[in-house]
């Protein structure tokens, strides 16, 4: 099973958790990374070359820092010249991605109380993510529980230590094709 995690950061320089994240992915064999602002810092994307990257995977990720409720623009982007039609979707049918699963992996500056109909944020976080689940949908593809972590500004070095255990805990799971989700859960809610 192949793995394909898109790293959508603009500038892992500036972070801990998404940088974290990224590191300990690398440390896993068959989880192949592609971080875009590495990738293409001035030069326009390399369509074929995405195309090719995800087409051989049986497990898609996108990370990426939640910015104003959505991704950052250079996975917007990435989506929009990427998944073309004719080659991830067709009139009315699915393409090339057609049985792959994708996973939103994404971090939050504010906590998880935040996002409900009563907190600051006024939505779940759960509704920001409909376009993503409609493209997963629309392309034929499993969408798989997403990996949300909120709060990443209370993140002491023990909390990030035990993110980077359970990501790679995750992505072996991945790999193996049972994909539990309740040691994050424990996570997110401990450190929500």
């Amino acid at each position: 099973m192949k793995t394909v995690l898109i790293v959508g950061h603009p500038d892992l320089s500036s972070s801990r958790i998404n940088a974290a994240l990224l590191e300990e992915a690398r440390s896993i064999n068959d989880v192949h990374t592609r971080v875009l602002s590495e990738l293409y810092r001035t030069d326009s994307i390399d369509i074929q070359a995405e195309q090719e990257a995800i087409a051989g995977a049986d497990h898609i990720l996108l990370q990426y820092p939640t910015y104003w409720y959505a991704m950052p623009s250079i996975l917007k982007g990435w989506l929009d010249e990427v998944l073309t039609r004719g080659w991830a979707y067709g009139t009315g049918t699915p393409g090339a991605l057609a049985g792959k699963t994708l996973r939103i992996v994404t971090t939050t500056g504010g906590a998880f109380e935040g996002y409900g109909p009563d907190g600051l944020h006024g939505w779940e976080y759960d509704a920001m993510l409909v376009p993503l689940k409609a493209t997963a949908r629309r392309l034929g593809m499993a969408w798989q529980e997403p990996l949300v972590i909120h709060g990443v500004r209370e993140l002491d070095d023990a909390g990030v230590r035990q993110l980077r255990s359970s990501f790679h805990e995750l992505l072996m799971d991945v790999r193996e094709e049972h994909r539990p989700l309740e040691k994050l859960r424990r996570f997110e809610s401990v450190n929500s």
